[in-house]
């Protein structure tokens, strides 16, 4: 059984090198609970991501908090919930200060703008591999490549996006297995 005070940890771990962003947070929840600790396998942590989007807020810490759940019931889903948000809130928070305080120096907007590449390459490795193991399919890069270019440069609205890749997908699916099969899966 995983002890509290491992859990704990793990957490602190995660929410320590939480930086970049939604993507970023979900690659490092993935291949530490997922790869290194083997708390969830692939197709819970995937679905649990699918789910967690799909409901209102922050998806990276809903993941969190149902990894925390999935191995030490409530308690360790407000653990797990809470380790997600505090570090890094803390640290930005020491950041912000450090920025207020000390703006004017040179080479600390030089360390800043070191911060922003390195976060931005994180960002980029994460959207890699986490394409890279959910996208299987040319039709699945299709839609995600579509639904990129309709939040970002379109602005069209989530939920949109998301009922007309579903749509497409249930058409796609019917096309492709028949609607005798489909109706059976």
């Amino acid at each position: 059984m995983i002890t509290y005070a491992h859990l704990f940890r793990v957490f602190l771990k995660i929410g320590l090198l939480s930086f970049g962003g939604p993507a970023a947070q979900i690659a490092v929840m993935h291949r530490t609970l997922v790869e290194e600790q083997k708390w969830l396998s692939e197709r819970e942590y995937l679905d649990a991501l699918s789910f967690c989007m799909l409901l209102p807020g922050p998806e990276a810490m809903q993941v969190a908090t149902f990894g925390g759940w999935r191995v030490r019931g409530i308690l360790g889903g407000f653990i797990a919930g809470g380790l997600f948000v505090l570090p890094g809130a803390l640290i930005m928070l020491g950041l912000a200060a450090l920025y207020v305080s000390f703006a004017e120096l040179t080479w600390l907007s030089a360390l800043f703008l070191g911060i922003k590449a390195t976060v931005l390459v994180i960002v980029g490795q994460a959207l890699f591999r986490l394409s890279a193991k959910t996208l299987k399919s040319p039709l699945a890069w299709v839609l995600a490549l579509i639904s990129f270019c309709g939040l970002t440069f379109l602005g069209l609205p989530f939920p949109l996006i998301v009922f007309g890749a579903g749509l497409i997908g249930f058409v796609f699916l019917q096309k492709t297995f028949g609607e005798e099969e489909f109706s059976r899966t």
